[in-house]
């Protein structure tokens, strides 16, 4: 009926976990469906089939043909990266919240999601709430007026849906990171046009800039920019020029500049990586969380939107501490990444033992030099693989009162979850950025003797299909 790479007008009709449309094709043999990543019901959209079953077919959203009745059109450029940018936030959280909890009946064997469901907790911000944003340049663009790919350009923005080589500029705020800085945007696209070196050209593999990459403080309300380029013509490139521009523009918002070499032409390599050196400023910034004080460079992992971290961990915490905890309990926090839960739990209660573990040196490194910033040193932080430490420390088991999971998006482990539950913890609390992995992980801590008490939603992430959640288990006697 469809081929793969096949380019489809459907209309949607319905929602799915994780942002995806749902079209039905009606056939012989009832309604064929199709999923499409990043639309919405009552929209019109072309859409490219990237995977066929005999059932169900799977699609990347090219272009939305036809609003849906309930959208309204705002000032904000769409990117690819906030598909729903002009959706009331209402109706993205109502059909995140539905979809969701379908998650946890279908995956993981809740019977009644409902009964379980705690809150649904909103980002404090809807807009301009993220605070670390790449840009990329390309010599390739595609042009927002006319629909043409144009070559031997000079685009500055997101990459066009659908597309590695070609790049939307963006000529006016996304809505999604710092106004002042995206409204400035195109003045420095000029500014960097006039220097004569070229924007990368991601099929060639040639050029000179590449990309650029902004973290923001709030509390400090800073920005940190890093310009990632090539080092062919290096010499032409003006930072001193750069740098008396971004000074005007942005004054004492100006945190720091750097400037980073990356010769990887691999278009998914990490592209902070290479040879790097400060043009201006600091090198960090410090982020604050629930009156914890956090430095952030430009390798740091830290929550892309902080205001919402600060609901999602409190809710996290008000799970743990809604068991009693006495003095010299032990909580562990695996997956802890920088340590940021670990220290506002022990801000919270100081007498409790806390042990952090992650499979990352450097976030570890980070969560040690932040705990001594914050002065707080009822916290121990170990660089371990989780499974492997659970296994190289015996002597806590059956001495932890409740463990805390902070895994990727993967989930965890089956392994790993299995030494999680022989340690044999009262409770534990799981904090997810992908709810279809934690609902998986649900019906095995279920099958092992953990109870899941209750449900709460995140949503960290407005006008995109990401919803996070948070779940308590108790174990039964």
């Amino acid at each position: 009926m469809f081929q793969r790479a096949q380019v489809i007008t459907v209309e949607i009709t319905d929602y799915a976990f994780g942002g995806r449309g749902i079209a039905k094709v009606p056939t012989e043999n009832g309604d064929y469906i199709i999923f499409v990543d990043n639309a919405f019901p009552g929209q019109t959209v072309t859409a490219r089939i990237a995977k066929k079953r005999k059932r169900h077919a799977e699609a990347k959203l090219i272009e939305v043909v036809e609003r849906a009745p309930i959208e309204k059109i705002n000032d904000f450029q769409e990117i690819s990266g906030a598909p729903y940018i002009f959706v009331p936030i209402e109706e993205q959280q109502s059909a995140k919240r539905t979809s969701t909890l379908e998650v946890y009946r279908r995956i993981g064997g809740v019977k009644d999601p409902d009964s379980v469901f705690d809150t649904f907790i909103s980002s404090p911000e809807a807009y301009f709430y993220r605070n670390k944003m790449e840009y990329s340049f390309s010599s390739i663009e595609h042009d927002l007026e006319t629909g043409e790919e144009l070559d031997d350009a000079f685009a500055l923005g997101f990459k066009r849906r659908g597309t590695w080589w070609k790049v939307e500029s963006l000529n006016k705020p996304s809505g999604m990171f710092d106004e002042q800085w995206e409204t400035l945007l195109p003045e420095l696209r000029e500014l960097l046009k006039s220097m004569g070196l070229p924007a990368w050209h991601p099929p060639q593999k040639i050029g000179f800039f590449r990309h650029i990459v902004v973290r923001k403080s709030f509390h400090q309300d800073q920005l940190l920019l890093n310009f990632v380029t090539s080092s062919v013509g290096k010499k032409k490139f003006d930072t001193k020029k750069l740098v008396d521009f971004l000074v005007e523009k942005l004054g004492d918002r100006l945190a720091g500049v750097q400037h980073t070499i990356n010769d990887n032409v691999a278009d998914r390599a990490k592209i902070e990586n290479g040879e790097w050196k400060l043009l201006y400023g600091e090198e960090v910034v410090v982020e604050r969380l629930l009156n914890l004080d956090f430095e952030i460079s430009m390798e740091s992992f830290f929550q892309t939107n902080p205001k919402s971290a600060e609901r999602l961990y409190n809710k996290a915490l008000d799970y743990v501490f809604e068991e009693e905890i006495k003095a010299n309990d032990v909580v562990m926090d695996l997956f802890c990444g920088t340590g940021t839960i670990g220290q506002i739990l022990t801000s919270r209660q100081s007498d409790v033992r806390i042990i952090g573990v992650d499979i990352v040196e450097e976030a570890i490194e980070d969560a040690k030099k932040n705990a001594k910033r914050n002065g707080i040193d009822g916290v121990e932080f170990y660089a371990a693989d989780v499974g492997k430490f659970l296994r190289e420390y015996p002597n806590f088991k059956g001495k932890i009162k409740t463990i805390i999971l902070d895994p990727p998006r993967a989930g965890i482990a089956p392994k790993t979850l299995k030494k999680v539950v022989e340690l044999g913890a009262e409770n534990i609390v799981y904090i997810s950025c992908n709810p279809a992995t934690q609902a998986r992980d649900t019906d095995t801590l279920m099958q092992e003797g953990y109870n899941l008490e209750k449900l709460s939603l995140v949503d960290q992430f407005p006008h995109t299909g990401h919803i996070e959640a948070i779940a308590k288990y108790k174990k039964t006697e």
